[in-house]
């Protein structure tokens, strides 16, 4: 369902009218219109590209899929490419969201409902009285709620590393798979996420060095914050991706001190196996030898054997080998 939203002098006038309606108002300079697209067609688009005077260039990208986040300058309006992201379970959802802003008027273009634009609406009724700093403002309540998803998504990404971490060094062994599986995952989600929305930092920053020209200075330290907000979101996720890292290091090293206890054993036990295995192989010879066709003989060898073989066993105890 498309929204539409009409400020006038700052206040609230009126919502949800036909965005046909829309060249009404964007004529007017005290008034200042948002209107949201979700999965908009071409057509619907290009309605709005009249309306406005958007570039065709701009409205292609808002069309196609996958665009890297960014902020291009046209001579009418600015085009933003940023993504909302949320963790589902497993799924690590981004959705994309296109921008065009120009003097009087905000488009937002969802690539899905995914996106909540209701909270946004809800962030920018509990500041009302900002509402008079016109589109500046829209667009910052936008891009906080989009920065402070990160975070969201972020924190559910670290309670997860660290259940990694507890697993990697429980007590319990146990199956050690879901480890090296969930690792994976994580450092898949951590790339796309670093990819697609951690570059966010630099639409903000280019917002705050454009500041002279589009922002009140007023706004300036509420767009430092939202850049500040970046920064942490992008450290974070490097945070992240390091100790992914260092997990599934970890974890190969685990299996290769694993594999040298295991070596340890089998050789432990052939070295105990092979005295017996000599000592019985020597007297089965068929040639005389000390206790030869006498009950002494037999005697003598399997307390050679014991002897032996309690001895390497007691030595390889104390080594830990066993």
């Amino acid at each position: 369902m498309d929204r539409t939203r009409l400020y006038r002098n700052g206040v609230l006038e009126t919502e949800g009218f036909p965005i046909d309606d829309v060249s009404e108002y964007v004529g007017d300079k005290s008034a200042v219109v948002w209107f949201d697209l979700c999965s908009p067609t071409a057509e619907d688009l290009g309605k709005i590209s009249e309306e406005l005077g958007l570039h065709r260039l701009a409205v292609e990208d808002a069309l196609q899929s996958l665009q890297r986040p960014k902020l291009d300058s046209y001579d009418s309006h600015l085009f933003i490419t940023v993504y909302g992201a949320k963790l589902k379970d497993r799924s690590l959802d981004l959705v994309e969201l296109s921008i065009f802003v120009t003097k009087n008027a905000l488009v937002t273009v969802r690539e899905s409902p995914d996106f909540d634009i209701d909270e946004v609406v809800r962030r920018w009724d509990a500041n009302t009285e900002m509402a008079k700093y016109g589109v500046p403002y829209l667009l910052h309540g936008l891009l906080d709620y989009v920065v402070d998803g990160y975070f969201d998504v972020l924190q559910a990404m670290d309670d997860r590393v660290e259940a990694l971490e507890d697993d990697l060094f429980a007590d319990d062994p146990g199956d050690r798979v879901h480890i090296q599986r969930l690792t994976f995952e994580m450092r898949k989600k951590l790339v796309r996420f670093r990819r697609l929305a951690v570059p966010i930092r630099e639409v903000v920053g280019s917002l705050l060095r454009r500041s002279v020209e589009i922002l009140d200075p007023a706004l300036t330290p509420y767009y430092q914050d939202v850049y500040d907000h970046t920064l942490r979101a992008a450290e974070w996720t490097d945070s992240l991706r390091e100790l992914v890292g260092n997990i599934r290091e970890a974890h190969i090293n685990q299996q290769g001190f694993r594999l040298n206890d295991i070596m340890k054993r089998i050789t432990s036990w052939a070295a105990i196996i092979a005295v017996p295995t000599m000592i019985t192989g020597y007297y089965g010879q068929n040639v005389p030898y000390p206790g030869f066709s006498h009950p002494l003989g037999f005697w003598t060898s399997t307390v050679a054997i014991l002897v032996a073989s309690s001895i390497l066993y007691t030595i390889f105890k104390k080594k830990g080998w066993l």
